[in-house]
């Protein structure tokens, strides 16, 4: 089965997805379509990465009966109203992180996903690296007993990126990286819903949150630690310990490599791109594609490994998050 894409977005993501996608066997990927807000925008793009469709609006791929399964790498705010599209012609959907702004519209999407009986993942690409499949394995197999605590960092001085610190364009720290240490979290506590959120920090000027500190407490006595920020550079690690033992993920825990295991550190070299990306690591945006394929060939509607009860989940703890902050986004559903 060779999956056709059509991909929504001609930025630097969706560059970058490209790039990993095609690390994949042609035999089971390839890209058919590109739509950009603007048509000479996709026309660069598709000659750039020699998409033989390339159209001036998302109704153009979603109309497209040559696309099996869309991806979404357009900025958050307009994501609601892409997928909806998509699935109005019951097209799949692969959506960047985050899925949308708010756990109210998460659940919208959801539903209609449920609706329109059509496949949804959230593009959390952390999930699917290798080495954080072992890791979970580790964990599953009681390498390091019952897991008590989990600790995950992430951060770079992003001053000068002006979305970033923009409410209408979705900015600030925890949508745009707090998502991946609370995603972490989720993923090793299984799912379960915290006992308590606490979360504090500082606002930038323009309101949106610069830097977080997040305390999750769970059932078992058992806690997470993490903490998020476009205006520091912190160890951008992620550790998790039991009763018998730690693993840790080294720097950019969310794409990582390596895995710091009680036997030694293993490695997972990713494939080398056929282009420069724009975000490190990014040659491994091709595992979630795998996992896209291999569901539709399965004919499921949510991945087992980012079900979509987790992601509704990640929009509520960033919900209570952001409320105890005091961060109030405007209500923004862009229209295709």
């Amino acid at each position: 089965m060779c999956l056709r894409w059509g991909i929504c977005g001609a930025g630097k993501i969706s560059h970058d997805f490209l790039v990993g996608l095609k690390t994949r066997p042609e035999t089971e990927h390839r890209v058919v379509a590109v739509a950009a807000r603007s048509l000479e925008s996709a026309e660069k793009f598709a000659t750039t990465h020699s998409i033989p469709k390339s159209y001036g609006s998302y109704e153009e791929v979603a109309d497209d009966p040559e696309v099996d399964v869309v991806y979404v790498g357009t900025i958050h705010v307009t994501h609601l109203s892409i997928v909806l599209k998509m699935f109005e012609r019951k097209k799949p959907v692969l959506c960047e992180k985050p899925l949308t702004m708010n756990a109210q519209d998460t659940a919208a999407l959801i539903d209609a996903a449920k609706k329109n009986n059509v496949f949804l993942m959230e593009a959390v690409w952390m999930r699917f690296f290798p080495a954080i499949a072992e890791l979970r394995k580790q964990i599953c197999e009681g390498v390091i007993g019952d897991v008590m605590y989990v600790s995950a960092n992430i951060g770079a001085r992003r001053l000068n990126v002006a979305r970033l610190y923009d409410p209408k364009m979705g900015g600030g720290s925890v949508l745009d990286m707090g998502i991946y240490p609370i995603n972490f979290a989720t993923m090793i506590f299984g799912g379960e819903k915290p006992e308590s959120i606490h979360a504090s920090g500082w606002l930038a000027s323009t309101g949106v949150d610069q830097c977080v500190a997040i305390t999750l407490k769970y059932p078992g006595e058992c806690v997470a630690q993490l903490m998020c920020g476009t205006c520091l550079e912190p160890t951008n690690e992620a550790v998790v310990i039991g009763t018998k033992g730690t693993l840790k993920l080294p720097a950019r825990f969310w794409c990582p490599t390596k895995l710091d295991t009680p036997s030694g550190v293993l490695e997972f070299p990713l494939e080398p791109g056929y282009l420069p990306i724009n975000y490190t690591n990014s040659e491994g945006l091709g595992y979630e594609a795998e996992e896209v394929r291999s569901c539709l060939q399965q004919r499921k509607k949510e991945s087992d490994i980012m079900p979509l009860r987790q992601t509704q989940l990640v929009a509520e703890i960033m919900d209570s998050v952001m409320k105890q902050l005091g961060v109030v986004y405007y209500k923004q559903r862009s229209k295709i």
